[in-house]
């Protein structure tokens, strides 16, 4: 009889990113951001068939995709080779190659905000003229007529709804990932969504539901984020709907039904509910993912959904109840059942303070196992790792390595206090909370001294440079992907957008001079004693290449084993299906070569 060998690696790079999506006004068309062809481009699919076909060609990362209402025009955001300077362009709604509408230099920034409802004036904004604060402003796509509405002061300011006349606008002002304030804009006046602005909270996802109307999310004095409204007309701030232990991630309103279909995080996964307006009754749903990566409701009230799960790849659903759902796209590992893949263990651990910290631990199949295990800081750090399918995790596991993924002090998912840990401290309860899950590795038997890796990518990246040079002794080798490896390098490179808000993320260089000194990886060369393999995108804008160019030379000039590889046109993360497989298979590659070293 014919049997057939266990999946290869190269089976589990087969998958894609879909990234985000749209679907018209009618529901009879949608598009979608994929790598389906090896590049970032557009697809569309015509529902209800589910048969995709390349809608826009042009290899290149989209942040945004919206339709005209009337069915007239696509709008979509493309950057360059990863340097995320999204500029705005048109398609016809048939596809098709994408032409400029909105640009600028090379260098600037422009982020979509809004489409009207007659589909004839654009919101935007730009870096031009104010780099680090952002203008607003409105193009009429009759004429070609532009006009500045808002300039940004004091903090990054985004234009984050605007009512159905366009007489409100709600602002958001971003002074931390943990502190963005909201305001409602009506003419001359300007009104505070939440009660005390000096307070440290933050305000996203605004909806209005009418000219007088502001729903969004809140966690203003509370741990966890939750659903709050804005009386225009009283100026009242008032609670609508909180949740036990989850922070509310997504708001999105149901016009048709009067409902909100919200999204709540809990650790490392989600939870999908709708929230009737009416009798203000609140419905858990069955989502058909563990992660909710968007949400958008359809005019009919479909309900429209991008999600993964451990051992699913991410997917678009579709749910007329939010019970029974329908995969709209197929994105499936190459020749690969669930049963060859491993779905992980939620896991606790105390830290060096007696704080829990939540884990996810991924168990090399038997069969697979190597012995060797990955110990994976997170990025962000304001981020976590939750219960999303990684390719990269996935066929590392098929090659033998069992790979453990904390959720150290600053990780999302565990309440505001949580993530405001790692605030002005970057390299020291973080990097001891890692200490604190490596040796939980170790007293649990799952690995031991001589057979652990290190492994992380961009604010991951940093911790394992760090990692390195202060603990070196609990590792056999070493991969950095695109981390931070000096402070006060780091915070002068970022883009001008990022500056506003890093004094609270991550502290003064003069101010805070030693302690930048102590957190800093290179500070700690000397201890950078294992075989290393780093990692960069050429064209990233948010750890810049000069952060990892300096710690290679660095380490060169000690003579110490450095490997480094560097991608010309990739930036922060790798959108190239190729350039992807290269770099897993390299990093793959370069720890079998190191599984021996003492």
């Amino acid at each position: 009889m014919i049997t057939f060998p266990k999946p290869t690696v190269e089976q589990f790079f087969r998958s894609y990113a879909i990234t985000n999506f749209a679907v018209s006004k009618d529901e009879k068309q949608l598009v979608f951001s994929t790598n389906l062809n090896g590049k970032m481009n557009l697809w569309a699919m015509d529902l209800p068939g589910n048969f995709p076909y390349l809608f826009a060609h042009v290899d290149e990362s989209c942040s945004f995709i919206k339709f005209d209402p009337e069915n007239r025009y696509v709008l979509a955001g493309f950057d360059k080779d990863g340097d995320e300077n999204h500029h705005i362009y048109s398609l016809p709604v048939t596809g098709g190659l994408p032409q400029q509408l909105i640009t600028g230099e090379a260098s600037d920034k422009l982020f979509f905000s809004h489409l009207s409802q007659d589909g004839e004036r654009l919101y935007y904004m730009t870096s031009e003229e104010n780099p680090s604060f952002l203008n607003t402003r409105v193009r009429n796509l009759k004429d070609n007529s532009d006009e500045l509405i808002h300039t940004g002061k004091d903090a990054l300011t985004e234009l984050a709804a605007v009512s159905e006349k366009e007489s409100s606008f709600v602002y958001l002002q971003s002074y931390a990932n943990t502190y963005v304030t909201g305001f409602v804009s009506i003419g001359a006046e300007k009104f505070s969504l939440t009660p005390d602005p000096e307070k440290v909270h933050v305000v996203f996802d605004p909806v209005f539901i009418d000219e007088k109307t502001v729903y969004f999310v809140t966690d203003y004095e509370s741990e966890y984020s939750y659903i709050a409204k804005f009386d225009i007309t009283k100026k009242e701030f008032s609670t609508v709907q909180k949740f036990e232990e989850e922070s509310v991630t997504s708001l999105k309103w149901d016009q048709t039904n009067d409902a909100f279909y919200i999204v709540t995080e809990k650790g490392v996964s989600d939870l999908l509910y709708r929230y009737d307006l009416h009798s203000e009754k609140c419905l858990k749903l069955e989502a058909p993912a563990e992660v909710v990566g968007q949400l958008s409701i359809g005019q009919s009230g479909a309900i429209y959904l991008l999600g993964t799960s451990g051992i699913q790849p991410i997917n678009i659903f579709y749910s007329m109840d939010g019970i029974e759902w329908e995969q709209l796209t197929n994105n499936t590992v190459l020749g690969v059942s669930k049963e060859h893949m491993v779905d992980p263990e939620v896991v606790s651990y105390p830290s060096f303070d007696g704080k829990k910290i939540e884990a996810l631990l991924f168990k090399a199949l038997p069969e697979n196992d190597n012995g060797h295990t990955i110990f994976w800081p997170h990025g962000g750090p304001q981020a976590a790792e939750r219960k999303t399918y990684r390719a990269m995790f996935q066929s590392f596991l098929n090659q033998g390595y069992t790979i453990f993924a904390p959720n150290f002090r600053g990780s999302t998912g565990y309440g505001s206090n949580f993530v405001k840990l790692v605030e002005q401290d970057w390299g020291e309860g973080p990097r001891l909370d890692c200490v604190a899950g490596i040796e939980w590795l170790f007293d649990q038997k799952i690995t031991d001294r001589e057979k652990l890796f290190l492994v992380g990518g961009s604010y991951g990246g940093y911790m394992a440079l760090l990692l390195h040079g202060r603990h070196a002794d609990y590792f056999k080798a070493v991969v950095d992907i695109f981390g931070p490896s000096d402070l006060f390098t780091f915070v002068n490179s970022v883009p001008p957008h990022w500056k506003p808000i890093m004094d609270r993320w991550i502290g003064d260089p003069e101010r805070d001079k030693e302690r930048f000194i102590k957190d800093s990886p290179i500070t700690y060369l000397e201890g950078m004693t294992r075989p290393m393999l780093v990692i960069q995108g050429a064209k990233d804008p948010r750890v810049v290449k000069e952060e990892s160019d300096q710690i290679v030379a660095k380490l060169e000039e000690k003579s110490r084993d450095v490997e480094y590889l560097v991608l010309e046109d990739e930036g922060h993360g790798f959108s190239k299906k190729e350039n992807e497989i290269h770099v897993y298979k390299r990093m793959l590659d370069f720890m079998e070569k190191h599984q021996a070293s003492k």
